[in-house]
């Protein structure tokens, strides 16, 4: 039996633009993310470019990844980018205590990232180290990458085998220095970022994009705080945006968190509820902001989010390595409607991690070296006609419920919509476990003359892809059925259980 459900979409009203940098990712000196997931190093069998692996670069360019974190996450804060620069036989051996407490060798640094931001066509953020770190530090990092004249860092670069500056435009001041950060209280990080963006300048031309280390999830306090120190003397902003982050861990707290393969139908709703209580973090989050910034000029940037579940059995605890679900998918397709609906306020967001590690969208197979690609992957590849198009409104009526054991409800659809260039994309998710929903999308304000839809979906809510089976769960094309209305133009859609749709138009 299918549900059925009435989505109104004005088409001819756009509203704010989704900017591309919502679909960021993040890599991390962590598990197997960097070493073994971007880097193999240039003596590996397995096909490259200078180490960096080509089938990964191939498969995120697939995505067009707009930018990529690095080098943390908490690895930040004891990173010293200089021991990451110069001949790799000559760079010093440091120790990552925070995942796994393993010695690099930190044979991919700078150079390294900067060439994989060059391959994969995406701009670099890099995360400064505030916790271990100091003030010239960072400074000097921004000199040594960005400044194009005879200045010592640039000078430096050079020696290193670079003679062109790059351009990287964002700079992160910090990382949770409310936790693995340096365990500070607001205020004090406050007057310490306050600090250290006087002392970050833009060089040659390129224009730094300040992000300052914002709150954990629901931390208003912490926003509220650096929304009051936002304001230099002149009346300039320190910052150009404020970060938090916010992890989809069902329950009550980070301890049972869960196989990512291996859950029950109560546990999988309760799931989705937790993904979509996100929507409410960035509202409320938005709405401090607002009291300081009613133009909305400071942007909010999301930059981890995802799933954390327990690690793989047989997998060594600190490097964080989980499967990936069509559960998976449909966390991250409701954090994408999330996105969309405040674009206004919401600049920037980062799926942690990019490789190996937590909801990541590519898993490299240590055993036969084959790339996978996660379901999560596919939503990505799914939503790029969403990048830098401008949101559309999206009324539903009819959705479905489900109420959860503590009388919780799910609306069980969820839908965005985006228009660009006489085209439009319309994002469907149907998270009933069990059982199809029909959708009638009354198309208002443009003529539609061509329309296409995708459909991503696996057997069960826990199907995977392995190196086995890499196609467990994946696209295909899926049929809609065009219906005439008072309105303007119709299309009824059939979404299978668990299952996420596009339906791209071109408009006339």
């Amino acid at each position: 039996m299918s549900e059925s459900a009435r989505a109104v979409v004005d088409l001819d009203a756009p509203g704010a633009t989704i900017s591309r940098h919502l679909y960021g990712h993040f890599a991390e000196h962590l598990g197997r993310c960097i070493y073994g997931g971007f880097w193999v190093g240039e003596d590996s069998s397995v096909p490259h470019t200078h180490g960096i692996r080509n089938d990964v670069v191939e498969a995120l360019r697939r995505l067009d990844i707009p930018n990529l974190r690095w080098p943390g996450g908490c690895f930040a804060d004891e990173y010293h980018w200089r021991d990451g620069i110069g001949p790799r036989q000559e760079r010093p051996r440091m120790v990552n205590s925070h995942w796994g407490d393993i010695v690099e060798d930190n044979a991919f640094g700078t150079h390294e990232f900067m060439q994989l931001c060059e391959m994969l066509g995406a701009e670099p953020y890099v995360s400064g180290n505030v916790g271990s770190g100091t003030v010239q530090e960072m400074s000097q990092w921004v000199e040594y990458l960005t400044r194009d004249d005879d200045s010592p860092m640039a000078a430096l670069r050079r020696q290193n085998g670079r003679d062109e500056a790059w351009r990287v435009p964002f700079w992160g001041i910090g990382n949770e220095p409310w936790g693995c950060g340096g365990q500070l209280r607001p205020e004090a990080y406050v007057e310490l970022a306050r600090q250290y963006s006087t002392y970050l300048r833009d060089q040659s031309g390129n224009r730094l994009y300040k992000i300052a280390a914002g709150a954990d999830a629901g931390d208003y306090g912490w926003t509220d705080a650096l929304m009051k120190g936002m304001a230099r003397n002149d009346g300039k902003p320190f910052f150009d945006a404020i970060s938090f982050h916010q992890y989809t861990v069902p329950g009550k707290g980070w301890s049972g968190r869960g196989r990512a393969t291996e859950f029950d139908t109560a546990w999988y709703y309760e799931t989705l509820l937790t993904a979509k209580r996100t929507e409410e973090r960035i509202r409320r989050h938005s709405d401090v902001m607002d009291v300081y910034d009613p133009d909305k000029t400071i942007g909010l940037v999301l930059d981890e989010w995802g799933t954390w579940w327990d690690v793989e059995p047989g997998t060594v605890p600190g490097f964080l390595y989980q499967q990936n679900t069509m559960r998976d998918a449909l966390v991250a397709s409701v954090h994408f409607d999330a996105f969309h609906r405040h674009a206004d306020r919401l600049v920037m967001a980062n799926i942690a991690q990019t490789v190996n590690v937590l909801q990541s969208v590519l898993l490299t197979d240590p055993e036969t070296d084959e790339l996978i690609l996660t379901p999560t992957y596919h939503v990505f590849e799914m939503n790029r006609a969403h990048h830098d198009a401008r949101a559309l409104d999206v009324r539903m009526h009819g959705v479905g419920r489900r109420t959860l054991e503590d009388g919780s409800e799910l609306d069980l659809l969820s839908l965005s919509a985006s228009t660009k260039d006489d085209e439009a994309l319309i994002s469907l998710s149907n998270l009933d476990a069990t059982q199809s929903h029909e959708v009638m999308l009354d198309l208002r304000g443009r003529r539609v003359a061509r329309s296409a839809a995708r459909l991503l979906t696996g057997d069960t809510v826990q199907a995977h892809n392995t190196a086995a089976s890499p196609d467990a769960v994946d696209v295909r094309n899926h049929p809609i059925q065009d219906v005439a209305n008072d309105f303007g133009h119709g299309i009824r859609i059939e979404l299978p259980p668990h299952s996420y749709a596009t339906v791209s138009l071109q408009l006339a």
